[in-house]
């Protein structure tokens, strides 16, 4: 059995610009013997590694892979941590939302006993990103500014009947909402029936944001209103923020009011 004394950082890359990357973070993959993740954020990292002008980035190992493998790579990066390695488990966005903390600790979960009596000893550690609903968010304005859910409409892994359900009560529960993987080329049926959804439970005026590869050069935000709303305004890089019934405009921002079903807080008065 190999000495444990190698160490997991799973981090998140925020939602594309390197300057949104924390500082944490960066330490970390600094820091790193080898970087493993899905293809276009494993680049990001180095791209990162790469501008810090990091003296020793070529002896850095980066180990890229598909986009569903994710207890494969999981695995790897354990067994790698295990055997003395400094790794470091990169994802887009934060690392707990919809991304790869889960995917690793649920690796460690089903290990095999030998597996596990080793991973557990595992210095494991989740440094948070910004994700991007919240990065969505904040170019509108602040659409999430009371309370909301976030919702994955990607049926890969959970059927669409549980994604339905999830809607459907906050929708009547007049949650503000964030979708992520609202429309993709092998399931475009999904985003209509979520629109469909939302104008059975929603009023026609509800406001919609739709964020699109957010602090990246490709950055395209568009606001409207439900019954505005055509299925082609999303894909797999946007973000679909849904306000409450509350939800308002003000000048070239979108926001939802800290106060519900009350007056608003009068001006000088402590909110």
């Amino acid at each position: 059995m190999v000495s444990p004394a190698g160490r997991l950082s799973i981090v998140g890359l925020g939602p594309g610009a390197l300057p949104q990357i924390t500082p944490e973070v960066c330490a970390a993959l600094q820091q790193a013997t080898d970087v493993i993740g899905y293809v276009p954020y494993v680049e990001r990292a180095r791209a990162l590694l790469q501008a810090q002008a990091v003296a020793d980035v070529d002896a850095i190992r980066f180990h890229a892979s598909d986009n569903r493998v994710e207890i494969d790579r999981s695995r790897h990066a354990l067994a790698l941590a295990a055997q003395g390695h400094r790794v470091v488990v990169v994802s887009s966005g934060d690392p707990g939302v919809f991304a790869m903390a889960s995917a690793v600790l649920e690796a460690v979960d089903h290990a095999a006993p030998a597996e596990a009596a080793l991973w557990h000893t595992l210095d494991i550690q989740v440094l948070p990103g910004i994700t991007a609903m919240l990065a969505a968010a904040a170019r509108a304005g602040a659409p999430l500014g009371h309370d909301f859910c976030c919702i994955n409409l990607s049926d890969n892994l959970k059927p669409w009947s549980v994604i339905a359900k999830r809607v459907q009560l906050a929708a009547e529960a007049d949650f503000a909402m964030a979708f992520y993987n609202p429309r993709s080329l092998s399931r475009p049926e999904g985003f209509n029936r979520l629109l469909a959804l939302l104008r059975t439970h929603c009023e026609p005026e509800r406001l919609l944001v739709f964020a699109r590869a957010v602090s990246t050069p490709e950055e395209r935000l568009t606001v409207c209103a439900l019954q505005d709303v055509q299925p082609e305004m999303a894909d797999m890089r946007t973000v679909v923020l849904v306000g409450n019934s509350t939800t308002r405009r003000v000048g070239p921002w979108i926001y939802t009011p800290r106060s519900y079903g009350r007056d608003v807080v009068a001006p000088g008065t402590a909110a």
